[in-house]
């Protein structure tokens, strides 16, 4: 027996068809990243509150865990993330939500990033609004000229995104069981957390304004 907490899941909503076509082009993506013919990145955005979620924990008989409560629970802190597994994790802070000109902001960063490598650079991602906003799709032939390339995930298929996996231990091993007194404190925890996360693993840390005016 093991102590593991319930994923909420979308599969019985997925297209098989559609999910095999598409994990068999991923894996021909992965082949071509581990053979160093293009630079393979997993997107995705988070967030985080002052106030963490209460959890069940293990706990001595006649003790409860508590967290207290700060004066004010302040915004949610949107992070955007690109991860490059064992080679970097990059990404962006907002307070609210992420719009389509922060996500712009990062990938125009990523083309440029490409067109100085000279290499393909693949970004997997879902299908996201501000991913697929007309905004965005005007910019797609123009990154594509540098050298950036979009692999689009099927619907409700969260699975194959492995940077779900840093959200996960980012909150549960980071930041679980905290209240924060301030929006930058909690900014500064989030930015504390990946970069013991890269400590770890072995990966680099790489922070990048997304923020617009």
């Amino acid at each position: 027996m093991i102590w593991k907490r319930t994923r909420q899941s979308h599969r019985r909503r997925q297209d098989p068809a559609q999910r095999g076509t598409k994990q068999a082009d991923l894996d021909m993506l992965e082949m071509a990243a581990a053979a160093g013919d293009i630079d393979l990145f997993y997107l995705d955005e988070s967030g985080c509150c002052q106030w963490s979620s209460v959890s069940y924990s293990y706990y001595f008989r006649g003790e409860q865990q508590r967290q207290e409560q700060t004066r004010k629970r302040g915004r949610r802190l949107s992070i955007l993330g690109l991860w490059q597994p064992f080679v970097t994790f990059i990404y962006g802070l907002v307070f609210g939500s992420m719009k389509s000109a922060n996500y712009i902001a990062m990938m125009d960063g990523q083309a440029e990033a490409a067109q100085q490598a000279g290499r393909p650079r693949v970004i997997v991602q879902d299908n996201g609004s501000i991913h697929k906003s007309k905004v965005t799709q005007q910019k797609w032939r123009a990154w594509e000229a540098l050298g950036l390339y979009l692999f689009f995930l099927p619907a409700y298929c969260s699975e194959m995104n492995p940077i779900e996996g840093e959200w996960q231990h980012l909150k549960r091993d980071e930041l679980r069981g905290q209240m924060f007194e301030s929006e930058a404190e909690l900014a500064y925890h989030v930015v504390e957390g990946l970069e013991h996360r890269g400590e770890m693993h072995g990966h680099t840390t790489q922070y990048v304004n997304v923020k617009t005016t």
